[in-house]
């Protein structure tokens, strides 16, 4: 049972005060009906999509709403750290309101979303190993110059704003009783809890982390979980080292399930939503499809809609094609074919007009020539190939052994 709202230091006088003070640049995002989720499921189920929003993220809402509650003061100019959202939404906030802004960005931050920092006029620092001591730069530094601090997500009038996406979700969906939201440092989970059970008390709320970055599992120290932070996640929009102090009661009261997931199923819940939905989703937006595909959260009982907010869309083309690769991979699309050939004119050219009449799609090929077993006058080829799915990619096989040629289907690492 959450507890008391009373308890909680948010009101709705300062939620309607970020509604204000985004209003006009804050996009009311739709609602994306998905049959295809919905019949993984088992109940009507639709996709919140926030990665529409203006600068691509939810993060718009609550960079607008703490720099109208910063008051005068605010002209002076903002700092903040991020590991890219945040800062792509302040950059764009303080470019629309002519105030100086400097981003703290980690080494590790997206490409895409640095540059598009700079191209909004943002002093952009790539200093810091990560977001946490990116953040912690940017406060010492606010506090030495005067400037105001803009935090990602441990400030109340962020969270306000973030509210503002709850009180959107519960005025389209009417019958909200499962709303799955995506869990860093709990910004988003707060405030969108908050106004999601003001509106519709029963409805479940639960939050999602990716695995290898998980703090919300243990007391809130950095790496207190044994996955915490090991490693590099693609769900970097939510790679944090521990949870807020602002935002930890608020998820502590209203967030009734915690949840996390793989690297390799938010890879493939981008890859689905973009093929499936033609939504581009960012690996943090897309943890609650991966979450729902991989059945971690119950589907609630009787009548009701569930919600999957997909709080943002800033992915690196690379990476985007990077997770469209593995997945072709994994689906059996992808077939990599080893083989020998007399080292002669010619050669390779048979190969490929064998492939192209088997229906497959050369896209690379690599000549091996040296650690593998060759006789005198031979060469060892790779070759990626697009085909149509495993049963073809058998059949290649077949007609490039019947046509001669000393070929192997190599489908995975050896142990």
């Amino acid at each position: 049972m959450a507890a008391p709202f009373d308890d909680l230091p948010l009101d709705w006088d300062r939620v309607q005060a970020a509604a204000v003070a985004g209003a006009g640049n804050v996009v009311r995002t739709p609602i994306v009906p998905s049959p295809e989720l919905s019949a993984h499921a088992g109940v009507p189920l639709v996709l919140k999509a926030e990665n529409l929003q203006q600068t691509g993220s939810f993060k718009l809402r609550g960079a607008l709403a703490k720099l109208a509650a910063a008051g005068p003061s605010v002209r002076a100019g903002v700092v903040l750290g991020s590991a890219g959202n945040h800062a792509r939404a302040a950059a764009w906030a303080c470019h629309t309101l002519n105030i100086p802004c400097t981003v703290f960005m980690p080494t590790t931050a997206s490409i895409t979303k640095a540059e598009a920092c700079t191209q909004l006029g943002a002093e952009v620092r790539l200093d810091w190993p990560t977001v946490d001591e990116a953040v912690a730069a940017a406060t010492e530094e606010a506090r030495a110059s005067g400037r105001t601090m803009l935090h990602p997500f441990d400030d109340l009038d962020v969270v306000a704003g973030q509210a503002t996406l709850g009180v959107e979700l519960s005025e389209q969906v009417a019958d909200a009783r499962l709303v799955v939201i995506p869990l860093g440092g709990g910004g988003l989970a707060s405030g969108v809890a908050w106004a999601v059970k003001q509106a519709h008390p029963k409805a479940r709320i639960v939050a999602v982390q990716a695995a290898v970055c998980s703090p919300w599992l243990g007391d809130g120290s950095p790496g207190d979980h044994p996955l915490a932070n090991s490693r590099g996640t693609i769900a970097d929009g939510i790679a944090v080292k521990r949870p807020g102090t602002i935002t930890r009661p608020f998820v502590d009261a209203l967030v009734d399930d915690i949840v996390v997931v793989e690297e390799d199923a938010i890879a493939d819940a981008v890859v689905w939503l973009f093929s499936t939905t033609k939504l581009v989703v960012e690996g943090a937006g897309a943890v609650g499809v991966a979450a729902i595909q991989q059945r971690l959260i119950p589907m609630p009982d009787g009548p009701g809609t569930s919600v999957v907010i997909l709080s943002g869309g800033n992915i690196d083309p690379g990476v985007l094609g990077d997770a469209i690769r593995r997945h072709e991979t994994s689906a059996g699309r992808r077939l990599l074919l080893r083989a020998r050939l007399d080292d002669r004119p010619g050669a390779l050219a048979d190969v490929t007009a064998l492939l192209a009449a088997a229906g497959a799609n050369v896209v690379d090929i690599q000549h091996i020539r040296e650690g593998i077993d060759l006789h005198f006058g031979q060469t060892g080829i790779e070759i990626v190939a697009q085909v149509r799915g495993p049963d073809h990619a058998a059949r290649v096989v077949e007609a490039a052994r019947t046509a001669g040629v000393d070929v192997e289907a190599q489908r995975s690492w050896p142990d």
